[in-house]
């Protein structure tokens, strides 16, 4: 009994040698060399720092969302790509997400407001629906959120959905225009654009000037070539002005735009400049009497007058002539000259005093005065 007694004690100290070479004590060796590199203490931490910043640093700048969806056949949506070719004559149905939506299409079909097309509010997206599509519409549509606060409604910048479509016609490559001729101004302190869009995407354009003939090239400094708009000038000048056109080609085929006459505008935008004249500041008892209020300004900018008179709250009858016209001053420069004309027949004491015009455009007014006496 002694010798089973002390066999198995035996074998129990032997295994606990084993154990304890095979893990000696932190306390009983020393560490060896680079022990501290592979300790792996960051193994929990280091995967999950990193997507915690990424996802707080999305909180705060919200990417904005597409709402547009394209309505295919069968009940099918798609969100359509940032350009579309799409043969004339298709319907297209746009829907956008949200309760008050709205929408931007080309100026061709609000200017003449067609029946083909149609928006209509829902409950829960707003959808545009156009009909018998030709070549004339093709361009931008877009659509928007809108945040309102009663009446008051801003566009929601994180809530939008474009798409260009290009609308395909037989022997059209160009969009068409109205007329067979346009003007384009030149101003020295914006861009000027030549719209000569297409309706085929892979349709190549280039610029031409009528006399002398030769292709203008748009080199990317000067002039470039956006599909969305035209040819661009971005710093115009009197060098640049004259007839041009542009020349398409696509499929084995070739088109040539309408005209373009380009006029350099010599008159910085800005509010009206105006002056005033009288025919004569002493105007003896029954003569007649006018003033005149002129504005030289830009060619396309349109200027309203506005006249106070000292007989008017006599209601004193008076004649008010208003005009325009473009006029050339040197080096092609060109100007609009508006003008205001107040006549007074049979002139009479009440009518001696302050003659003011007030001339104003979209960039702000100007008001001047002028006296005219009784002699």
């Amino acid at each position: 009994m002694k010798v089973w007694l002390l066999l198995g004690l035996l074998l129990v100290h032997e295994a606990l040698e084993d154990v304890t070479a095979q893990h000696p004590p932190k306390n009983k060796r020393p560490k060896e060399p680079g022990e501290n590199r592979i300790k792996p203490t960051n193994k929990k931490v280091k995967p999950k720092i990193p997507k915690i910043k990424d996802r707080d640093s999305a909180d705060s700048t919200p990417k904005t969302q597409s709402i547009m969806m394209q309505v295919l056949d069968k009940g099918r949506f798609q969100k359509p790509a940032a350009t579309l070719s799409l043969l004339a004559g298709q319907t297209v149905e746009l829907r956008c997400k949200g309760s008050k939506i709205g929408w931007s299409y080309p100026a061709y079909l609000d200017t003449f407001k067609d029946s083909r097309l149609s928006v209509k509010q829902n409950e829960r997206y707003s959808q545009l629906t156009l009909v018998n599509s030709t070549s004339a519409d093709t361009g931008e549509f877009s659509c928007w959120g809108q945040l309102c606060s009663g009446y008051i409604c801003r566009k929601d910048e994180a809530k939008t959905g474009s798409t260009y479509i290009f609308f395909t016609e037989k022997g059209e490559l160009f969009v068409p225009s109205p007329s067979y001729f346009d003007v384009v101004y030149l101003n020295p302190d914006r861009q000027a654009v030549v719209p000569c869009r297409v309706t085929v995407l892979s349709a190549k354009v280039t610029l031409h000037r009528e006399f002398p003939a030769k292709e203008i090239p748009a080199n990317g400094t000067d002039i470039v070539y956006d599909m969305k708009r035209g040819f661009v000038y971005l710093q115009p000048h009197s060098e640049h002005q004259g007839v041009v056109y542009c020349r398409a080609e696509a499929g084995g085929r070739s088109q040539i735009s309408i005209k373009y006459q380009l006029l350099y505008v010599e008159v910085p935008s800005g509010p009206p400049s105006t002056t005033i004249l009288a025919s004569s500041n002493k105007v003896r008892s029954g003569d007649d009497v006018s003033v005149l209020c002129t504005v030289l300004g830009e060619p396309d900018v349109e200027v309203e007058f506005r006249w106070i008179f000292p007989g008017q709250k006599d209601e004193r009858p008076v004649t008010i002539q208003d005009t325009w016209r473009l006029i050339h001053r040197g080096l092609g420069h060109t100007t609009r000259i508006s003008q205001s004309v107040i006549t007074v027949e049979d002139f009479e004491t009440i009518d001696a005093g302050y003659y003011i015009c007030t001339a104003q455009n979209l960039q702000g007014q100007t008001t001047v005065a002028t006296t005219v006496e009784f002699s």
